[in-house]
């Protein structure tokens, strides 16, 4: 029987999109999203590959194929897959992919109103690429991403709104109502609901605002108290809990129903949420009265009052909800609470004034208001009876505090790989990747143009979705014969699979419309002096320049928001145009480029920043 199956399988390997190698069968497919069926030009396909074994047909999990979409390889070439995939891994820039199934992005959080986009790959020698950068209504607070990072809701307190960013085009799909001063976003474990804190300056008007994700409405609002208000959920999403700063309470709200359930006094100043799967509990972090309170997550009872210190701030807890590590910003200590007793078992001194928190696998790194020093806890001498052992290392020249102005949302994030973090240190505008085992950071990313504030990880790599099962959503490329080349290391494999992608007669006649380059070299000008703002117009598939266009204008203005102006933009080669622009103040500036006769409306095509500095503070470029 088991020789059937295995004759089976190799019958089977001579299907071009299913390949039996080595015990392991690999199945590709490229399922388009839309009704069509067919994979076109510029939609968007999930991409799968299902590694079982060849002979039983069980699937094969925790596996991390290497997958790359190209274009395909001239026909009799198909041995070069090998060679092709190995030039990807070198990271030779002039020979990447069109599509990277491996790639991860770093999202930077501005003082003003906008994000910036990094490709971390593409960083040489500390120079950064900028992908692009996406401009918000108003300067930004919090964020919180979907599960497959595909959307990023951003909280916008002065706007009363949350942007909605598509982070597979890197654009603002829509700004929602979120109620007055929202700062804390949230999801529910599910996905189903967002959850908006509502930091209002009048006290009743404070509280909670539910937005479903999919029809992007507000659901229902709850008046929870004043103060700052931190959400967490129950693991199976059945209650909501939020704290409200200055009325000492917890609410509770039935997720399902979106009822109100009871309020929980937790004592006068809570100040951090975190709920412990493992032991079916929320605890409670109080600031004034140093103590934790842990409250059943079903029977919504207080089990125990925790007596820590005052002073107690971020609590969070480790991946397996073993262990919740607490910050003290007045002692500068880390504490560590053991869920099986609900006793704090560990202290240690780290970083000054610690504020925020997050967790790899092997490390807890803490940040410090005080201190440019990032402290590493190592998770594993967590434990009643044994030594915490906590490293440090330098991200960047000073303390976060002294440049003012910070968000809610972290300035750390956990990289792609489990044993590296980034950290924005806002004081020298500069996000440090950091890998453990370093004594310090590898390289760091200025954000040239704007001042960073927060940063997280975006990935765009396959994931495993069901046991053996690998997927990842993708934008096709241009239309034509692509090849998918994949890799597995253990055993070792490359593989190219081929797709047919058609062409979008749609996005044929959007290019043949005029589109802006702008030509800006330095991005960093002088304050008060007049600068010469240079771009091409091109047209067509294949970037003809656009010559003859007499009413070319350009509108700028200062951000995050500013009366704009406008100025007139004149030929000087072919193609290729100018507008003096007067930027007579220190700060960062949005152009804009539109053109009655050619249809093109201001914001209608991708703008330019420019930063102009003092003359004392002009660094070179």
């Amino acid at each position: 029987m088991l020789a059937a199956a295995a004759n089976a399988a190799d019958k089977s390997a001579d299907s071009p999109n299913r390949l039996v190698r080595d015990g392991v069968a690999i199945e590709f497919e490229a399922r388009p999203l839309g009704s069509d069926g067919v994979l076109t030009e510029g939609m968007f396909a999930d991409v799968r590959l299902r590694i079982t074994d060849a002979t039983s047909g069980q699937p094969l999990p925790g596996q991390v194929p290497g997958a790359w979409l190209d274009q395909a390889l001239p026909e009799g070439r198909a041995d070069q897959c090998k060679v092709r995939i190995g030039t990807y891994l070198k990271g030779v820039l002039s020979a990447r992919p069109l599509v990277d199934l491996n790639s991860y992005y770093l999202v930077v959080m501005n003082k003003d109103s906008a994000l910036t986009v990094i490709d971390p790959v593409t960083s040489v020698g500390g120079i950064t690429s900028t992908l692009t950068r996406i401009a918000l209504k108003r300067p930004p607070m919090d964020w919180a991403a979907s599960a497959d990072d595909r959307l990023l809701y951003v909280s916008m307190p002065s706007a009363g709104e949350v942007a909605v960013v598509d982070t597979s085009e890197f654009k603002v799909l829509g700004n929602l109502p979120a109620g007055p001063e929202p700062v804390r976003v949230v999801l529910q474990p599910d996905g189903r609901y967002l959850w908006v804190g509502n930091n209002a300056r009048r006290g009743e008007e404070g509280g909670v605002t539910v937005i479903d994700t999919q029809t992007r409405k507000t659901v229902a609002t709850f008046a929870t108290g004043g103060g700052h208000h931190e959400i967490a959920f129950s693991a199976d999403s059945r209650h909501a809990f939020v704290s409200s700063r200055e009325a000492g309470r917890v609410t509770v709200v039935d997720a399902a129903s979106l009822k109100r359930v009871q309020d929980i006094e937790t004592g006068p100043s809570p100040l951090s949420l975190a709920v412990s799967p493992l032991s079916g509990a929320l605890y409670v972090s109080d600031g004034k009265a140093g103590s934790i309170t842990v409250i059943d997550a079903r029977s919504l009872k207080v089990r125990k009052v925790i007596e820590a210190g005052r002073g107690l701030g971020p609590l969070r807890f480790t991946q397996d909800g073993r262990f919740g590590l607490a910050l003290n910003s007045l002692d500068d200590e880390v504490l560590v609470l053991d869920v099986g007793s609900d006793e704090i078992v560990q202290r240690a001194e780290i970083t000054a004034e610690p504020y925020q928190l997050v967790f790899t696998r092997n490390y807890a790194y803490v940040r410090g208001l005080a201190s440019p020093k990032v402290s590493m806890i190592n998770l594993e001498s967590l434990g009643k009876g044994m030594q915490l052992i906590v490293q440090a290392f330098e991200a960047g020249p000073a303390a976060p505090k002294l440049a003012g102005d910070l968000p809610l949302a972290d300035s750390l994030s956990q990289a792609r790989d489990e044993g590296a973090v980034f950290v924005v240190n806002p004081v020298d505008n500069t996000t440090y990747f950091y890998m453990e085992g370093m004594n310090a950071p590898m390289t760091g990313y200025l954000n040239r143009g704007h001042a960073s504030r927060a940063a997280r990880v975006i990935d765009r790599s396959m994931r495993e979705v069901e046991p053996g099962l690998f997927s990842s959503r993708v934008k096709l490329p241009a239309p034509g014969r692509f090849d998918l080349a994949v890799m597995l290391n253990q055993p070792k494999i490359a593989h190219c699979f081929s797709a047919e992608v058609q062409p979008n007669q749609a996005l044929a006649a959007q290019r043949s419309k005029p589109r802006v380059e702008f030509l800006i070299d330095p991005m960093q000008v002088t304050a008060g002096a007049t600068a010469q703002l240079r771009f091409r117009i091109l047209q067509g598939s294949a970037d003809q320049p656009k010559a003859g266009v007499a009413d070319l204008r350009v509108r700028y203005f200062q951000a995050p928001a500013s009366r704009p102006r406008e100025v007139a933009a004149v030929e000087v080669g072919e193609g290729v145009y100018e507008a003096p622009i007067e930027l007579s103040q220190a700060g960062a500036y949005y152009l804009h480029v539109g053109s009655a006769s050619l249809g093109m409306r201001f914001g209608s095509q991708p703008y330019a920043s420019l930063r102009a500095v003092a003359a004392q503070a002009r660094t070179s470029p």
